[in-house]
């Protein structure tokens, strides 16, 4: 049974925020802000800052503040060739990308040492591998990889690698004749899941679309000098259109206009099939709220996570791991302790593998769930937790209850963890727990669409607030609104927006363009 699977793409000027839900339940949360620097896959032009033989490492100027790091094992077998390649790149015109008569240099001794092939100062190209996250700088490896959607394409090598999920070992077979036939001599490949079962042309077309990106990096070198980027990842928008997209999806909904419209032409050009799934949202609530994502933000985003059933999660987040503690809460007990522990339990395991995935959390994470007795149900519970992580993309293991029943997870970060915090300051105290003396919040409300109608003589007017403060405003059959229509002349419209606090409020005009007070 193929699920629903709908993409919600909201877009402001600060940044994109893309929801995934599937049958109405949030799975994946992702943001992208204005500067997209230091994403996982974009390529930079570095300078070696310093080498530490005791790490076999070196960290590497990148124009990130703080400077990244680069393990000896991360530079590839084949870093000789790639860094002869690349200098010869940056002093030459007209650089051809084709690698059909590169000579490879000698491989790297896997048990080298960093100080025989890098000293300070020299510069090298790197590839982003993890993103920074708090302190840290970016993790980097000089492996470069090009990624597409049915394809990964690995420089210098000749290797072609198969997804371990594609099982079925014809179309195995299918694809790796196919490849070989098609890709470029000294290009390795790596085929994507969603390669089954794909005509040749659309294979085809995505190894000539890699083939030019990396042509575009090439061309890139010429000059090129630390720290630069020499090819940036396409945007996430389009990265989680390119890795998510699937015969599953019925809908995208995007907030804006214009960037439904890049995003059409994009799935026009990968998946023309899936072009009519894009709908542009001009509906008056915003597009999170219309949706219920707000809502499930902050029930999944908070300390305290509930469950339909009455059991909760509490999440703590230490330096070193994150600490979740399963609770029964006010679940209806009708059966004996050990089966409603283990209810309890398989039922949390579901929630736990969702809000792993949603926050991006990444580390070790330690659950502690309730205790049960018989070996047969903790192996019922590990199993279940497994399954519910297999459709989880980042690199994870499972490991076995221990005799405390704690289940630990390690999970792959390679970006930083979504946090949104829930937790709201006091509107009237500001958090000091001093009430101060305030202008009634609608005489306020009143005087801001006076002072609007002076400064900007806007056509309609509408207001946005708390849906207390909207209630408020409606009681009496409208008689603030119709007050307001005789002094102003205008019908002022009022709406609800949960994401405001209860003493904020904003002024709309006719083109859903925000009026300065």
């Amino acid at each position: 049974m193929v699920s629903n699977t709908e993409l919600i793409i909201d877009s402001n000027h600060n940044e994109v925020s893309i929801a995934l839900l599937n049958e109405g339940v949030l799975t994946e949360l992702h943001r992208e802000k204005g500067s997209n620097e230091f994403s996982v896959g974009d390529l930079y032009m570095g300078r070696v800052k310093k080498v530490v033989p005791s790490l076999n490492a070196a960290f590497i100027e990148v124009g990130y503040e703080k400077d990244a790091f680069l393990h000896y094992l991360d530079l590839g077998q084949n870093f000789r060739t790639l860094d002869k390649f690349v200098q010869k790149g940056r002093f030459q015109d007209n650089m051809p990308s084709a690698l059909d008569n590169v000579s490879f240099e000698t491989e790297l001794d896997k048990e080298g040492k960093i100080t025989d092939v890098l000293e300070p100062g020299s510069q090298i190209s790197v590839q982003v591998a993890k993103e920074p996250i708090s302190s840290k700088g970016p993790r980097l490896s000089c492996e470069a990889t090009i990624a597409g959607r049915y394809l990964v394409l690995v420089p210098f090598s000749n290797k072609v690698s198969m997804s371990q999920k594609i099982r079925d070992p014809k179309e195995r077979e299918r694809l790796r004749r196919l490849i070989k036939s098609i890709k470029p001599k000294n290009f390795g490949v790596i085929v994507r899941t969603v390669a089954v079962k794909k005509k040749v042309a659309e294979i085809h077309s995505d190894l000539n679309d890699l083939i030019n990106r990396w042509g575009e990096m090439v061309a890139n070198l010429k000059d090129s000098e630390s720290p630069e980027r020499i090819l940036g990842e396409i945007n996430k928008t389009s990265a989680i259109l390119r890795d998510l997209l699937n015969p599953s999806f019925n809908n995208i909904h995007v907030g804006d206009e214009s960037l439904a419209n890049e995003i059409t032409t994009y799935i026009k050009e990968k998946a023309p099939e899936k072009a009519g799934i894009v709908k542009a949202y001009n509906g008056q609530l915003p597009i999170f709220e219309q949706f219920g994502i707000h809502k499930q933000i902050k029930a999944a985003f908070g300390k305290k996570v509930m469950l339909k059933s009455g059991a909760y999660l509490i999440i703590e987040h230490t330096e070193a791991m994150h600490v979740i503690d399963v609770n029964s809460g006010n679940r209806s007990l009708s059966k004996s302790q050990e089966e409603n522990a283990l209810e309890t339990n398989m039922e949390c395991a579901e929630e736990i593998a969702r809000v792993l995935r949603l926050r991006d959390m990444g580390g070790i994470i330690c659950v502690d769930f309730i205790d049960m007795q018989t070996n047969e149900n903790q192996k019922k519970l590990f199993e279940h937790m497994r399954n519910c992580m297999r459709t989880d993309k980042a690199k994870h293991h499972v490991l076995a209850p221990s005799r405390f029943g704690v289940v630990e997870i390690t999970r792959q970060r390679v970006r930083p963890e979504t946090d949104i915090k829930t937790n709201e300051t006091c509107p009237v105290c500001d958090g000091t727990g001093e009430v101060q003396a305030t202008v009634l919040l609608v005489d306020e409300i009143e005087l801001a669409i006076k002072n609007a109608m002076t400064e900007y003589t806007p056509q309609k007017v509408l207001v946005k607030a708390h849906p207390f403060v909207e209630a408020y405003i409606k009681k009496d059959l409208w008689k603030q609104q119709r007050l307001w229509k005789k002094e102003f002349k205008k019908w002022i419209k009022v709406q609800p927006d949960t994401t405001l606090t209860l003493l904020e409020f904003k002024l709309l005009n006719e083109k859903g363009e925000e009026l300065d007070r």
